[in-house]
Order: structure tokens, then sequence, then C-alpha cells
């Protein structure tokens, strides 16, 4: 008594590669890249048109808050000049809200300057790309 396993029927795939030409397969092959390949290309599209809007709508958000935060400012330096207005006079204490203002304009602008200076550009991107071989980079003359 000899138990044998009956064979699997044949999948539509290979009754196809049974009966079609190479030519044909691999013309198959290539529509269906070609296919995908756009879809993959109008879906990125699709994200990307989504991912804008909301960059857009964020940044618009934020631009609103900083003007907001710029009144904010506005009024609390009005609110400190009236105060000091009530210990002297309104011109001296507007003066000294004034240069208040300029000490943290310089405080900044020297940090600012402090961490641009810090910058080094794109030093991996620059390594990597020193380690390409000749042969591949466009526009050389190879000898």
């Amino acid at each position: 008594m000899s138990s044998q396993i009956p064979e699997p029927a044949p999948s539509e795939a290979h009754r196809k590669a049974d009966t079609t030409s190479l030519g044909e397969l691999l013309g198959d092959v290539t529509k269906d890249l070609s296919t995908l390949m756009r879809q993959e290309v109008e879906l990125a599209k699709a994200e990307l048109k989504q991912s804008a809007t909301r960059a857009g709508k964020g940044s618009g958000m934020l631009a609103g808050a900083g003007v907001a935060g710029h009144f904010v400012l506005i009024f609390l330096s009005l609110g400190l000049m009236f105060a000091l207005g009530a210990l002297m006079p309104l011109g001296w204490a507007a003066v000294i809200v004034a240069v208040l203002w300029g000490i943290i304009a310089a405080v900044l602008a020297s940090m600012g300057r402090k961490e641009l200076k810090q910058i080094k550009g794109l030093p991996q991107t620059t390594e990597t790309l020193s380690e390409i071989p000749p042969t591949l980079k466009p526009g050389e003359v190879n000898r």
C-alpha cells in the first residue's frame, strides 16, 4: 500500500506561464510595473498635496500666534511704561522700557549669530558623495 500525495492543481499563474510566450510575459511584467509606478506617483502626489495643505494651515496659525504674541508684548511694555510713569516722568519710563527691549534684542542677536556660526553645512553628505566612484559622477571626464 503506497500513500501518494496528490499534486495540487496548477494555479492560474502556472497555466498562464505554460501557454504564454516569454515576450508576452515580459510585456505583461513591463505593463504591470508601469501601472504600479503610475499609481505610486499618484499616491505620492495626493499625500504631498494633503501634507502641503496641513503645513499651510499650521503655518498660518503659527503666524497668527506670532502676531498675537507681538501684541501681548506691546501691551505689557505699555503697562510697564505706565507703571513706571507713576513713579517718574512718562518720557523717562518709555526710555527705560525701550532700553530693556534693546538689551533683549542685543542678547538674542548675539545668541543667533553664535548659532549660525556653528553651522557646518552638509558634512556627512559631502563625505559620502566623495566616496562615489568617479565613473558614476555625471559630467566628468574619466581618464
